[in-house]
């Protein structure tokens, strides 16, 4: 929703092979179906990630490093906010799993 939907409709409008990294994948799935409606491109691809585990950061940069050539572009756009005091399974606090810690796993595993 709202600026990372944005972002990727326009790079699949210019013709870019485009994942939609999603934690929910009912949200996801829509996505990628309005994503593809609005701009004729098949190419958007849905790969569940949730940033506030780094388990699941992991997997997924393993993921994208085995399926897929080349990465040219990484936008990080996850946030939460407002959440109660919460700490993950992995002894982080939620907030800051999500909206910093995740990204900066991604970023620094994605580069290879």
């Amino acid at each position: 929703a709202g600026i990372g939907k944005s972002v990727a409709t326009e790079l699949a409008r210019r013709n870019a092979r485009t994942i939609l990294a999603c934690r929910s994948p009912e949200r996801g799935r829509a996505a990628v179906r309005e994503i593809r409606a609005a701009t004729g491109n098949p190419a958007v691809l849905l790969r569940l990630l949730d940033t506030g585990s780094l388990a699941s950061v992991r997997a997924f940069a393993a993921a994208v490093l085995r399926e897929e050539p080349r990465l040219d572009v990484l936008v990080n756009n996850a946030g939460v906010t407002g959440l109660p005091f919460t700490i993950t399974s992995e002894g982080l606090e939620q907030t800051f799993a999500t909206n910093y810690l995740g990204h900066f796993l991604l970023t620094n595993l994605l580069l290879g």
